[in-house]
């Protein structure tokens, strides 16, 4: 179940718009570069191929497309942060029509192509309130969108580590709204102002139950750049392995945030 429902950060819907088909296209002229040979390497998510994540890549956003062609539900019952938490139900039906599309698709991108087009055909006609029906329930287009930043900067990095030498760049707004999110679920998943998350220049977040501090520095901090926290809230790379690498600095009794992550399984 997810954590109680409090408010989270308002998001700009031009913004992420425009994040959304910006990193979306940075990930089409990746993948179009790609041989055979580079599209067969494992992509380190299960055994799915560099071919099958992309597949992947281009059903996060065609799932926006479908849900715009289904009618309106009458109102939003989901949050930002309820379909993070919720995603992980529809982890096997999602692999299962990932493989059935990559084993029906050779030209992938023709299939970036379909969905960049009907993405774009889209979001030019439906407003950011336009409530849409998911899966797990309906939500706002805007609020949606902003889900769908996580899942393309979080996918760019998987494509960028499974494929020696690819180095896909990452939309400033997307990385700036999946690293937002990412710290507002932990806010939520442990509520309380005890320690403090600084992941910098995107995000602050207070976080844990404990004493809580009024001024000056806080007893419990942890600091950590946007991509070394996605990769944690995310299931990447481990707590103990950041901190023996120096990726995250972690001071106070309260800074040890290994067992409230990964955020998403």
């Amino acid at each position: 179940m997810p954590p109680a429902r409090k408010r989270t950060r308002s998001y700009d819907p031009a913004k992420i718009r425009a994040a959304v088909s910006a990193q979306f296209g940075n990930v089409r002229e990746a993948v179009r570069a790609l041989d055979d040979e580079q599209l067969a390497l494992p992509s380190g998510l299960g055994d799915w191929t560099v071919r099958e994540l992309a597949v992947h890549v281009t059903m996060t956003v065609e799932a926006v497309s479908r849900a715009l062609d289904r009618d309106e539900p009458r109102k939003a019952e989901l949050s930002l942060v309820d379909l993070l938490f919720g995603s992980a139900g529809f982890a096997e039906a999602i692999a299962d029509g990932v493989r059935r599309l990559a084993a029906g698709t050779p030209d992938l991108d023709a299939l970036f192509a379909r969905t960049e087009e009907r993405l774009a055909e889209h979001l030019a006609a439906a407003p950011g309130t336009r409530v849409v029906d998911l899966r797990a329930g309906a939500m706002t287009l805007a609020d949606f969108l902003v889900t769908r930043t996580v899942e393309l900067v979080v996918h760019t990095d998987d494509l960028n580590r499974a494929v020696p030498g690819l180095d896909i760049p990452r939309d400033r707004q997307a990385l700036a709204a999946c690293t937002r999110l990412l710290a507002d679920a932990l806010a939520l998943k442990a509520p309380g102002a005890s320690t403090e998350v600084r992941i910098p220049p995107f995000a602050v977040v207070q976080c844990v139950e404990g004493p809580r501090h009024t001024r000056g520095t806080p007893p419990n901090v942890v600091e950590t750049d946007p991509l070394t926290w996605i990769r944690l809230a995310t299931g990447r790379i481990a707590w103990r392995t950041a901190v023996d690498e120096a990726k995250v600095s972690a001071s106070g009794e309260r800074a040890d945030l290994s067992g409230l992550l990964p955020l998403m399984k």
